[in-house]
């Protein structure tokens, strides 16, 4: 399968040079896994080399300050690793969170209903118990 799509992507010369360029950013995303902290791995990438000048993506702000602060490092730590990196550029290129918790149900269930009728039941005539009873009817 992957000799096929080897084929594939040096059947053109843009395919070829598309697949060339991915690998160089994959090779230089795995070199920079192992120099950047762990920390920073998780909320940045290598997102583009242009001319000689490594652009990396940070999630937010802080993160890019942070990236900053340890670009000379970073540089030397790439050109020792044989990349020719003259000079990095953070961006902050901000992630959308993933959304984790379940939406919010938008009617009561059967049972939610019949909880707040119970509960309505004991209370003495009053406004709270009113709007209890009203809220325990209403079918959205």
């Amino acid at each position: 399968m992957s000799n096929r799509l080897s084929s594939y992507f040096n059947a053109s010369q843009e395919l070829r040079q598309l697949s060339n360029k991915v690998d160089e950013l994959l090779t230089l995303q795995r070199h920079y896994e192992q120099i950047a902290p762990s920390s920073l791995v998780r909320v940045s990438h290598v997102m583009q080399i242009d001319q000689q000048t490594l652009v990396i993506a940070a999630d937010n702000g802080t993160v890019a300050a942070k990236l900053r602060q340890l670009t000379p490092g970073f540089t030397h730590l790439f050109q020792n690793g044989g990349y020719e990196i003259t000079g990095i550029q953070i961006k902050v290129q901000v992630a959308l969170p993933i959304n984790t918790r379940p939406p919010r149900p938008t009617s009561l269930t059967s049972i939610g209903r019949q909880q707040l009728v119970d509960f309505a039941v004991k209370l003495q005539d009053s406004p709270l118990k009113t709007a209890l009873q009203r809220l325990a009817k209403n079918k959205k």
